[in-house]
């Protein structure tokens, strides 16, 4: 395992790139926050499309709202790779 590269980035950064990950993971299975919504119901979290959209507009949400849409949306297994990179590199500004 290498050793992390030393870069400062700023919580929004983390905040953003964390949003983007999850969004992906909605475009990739092609599943609306509606949808998502629905599917966190069925496990006993309560959310809604808006909340959902809210959460990740702000990219503010925990590590158990993050696993839990996973788990809704069949993910096992994500690659933070680019996201990293991306972060590295400075370009998650958005």
């Amino acid at each position: 395992m290498r050793a992390p590269t030393a870069v400062l980035i700023d919580e929004t950064r983390w905040n953003n790139a964390a949003s983007r990950l999850l969004k992906g993971e909605l475009v990739t299975r092609g599943v609306s926050y509606a949808q998502l919504a629905q599917r966190l119901t069925q496990t006993g979290l309560r959310e809604t499309q808006a909340s959902i959209a809210n959460k990740l507009s702000r990219g503010t949400f925990t590590l158990a709202f993050f696993l839990s849409c996973m788990e809704a949306l069949d993910v096992e297994q994500i690659s933070l790779t680019t996201v990293l990179g991306e972060l590295r590199l400075g370009r998650s500004s958005s």
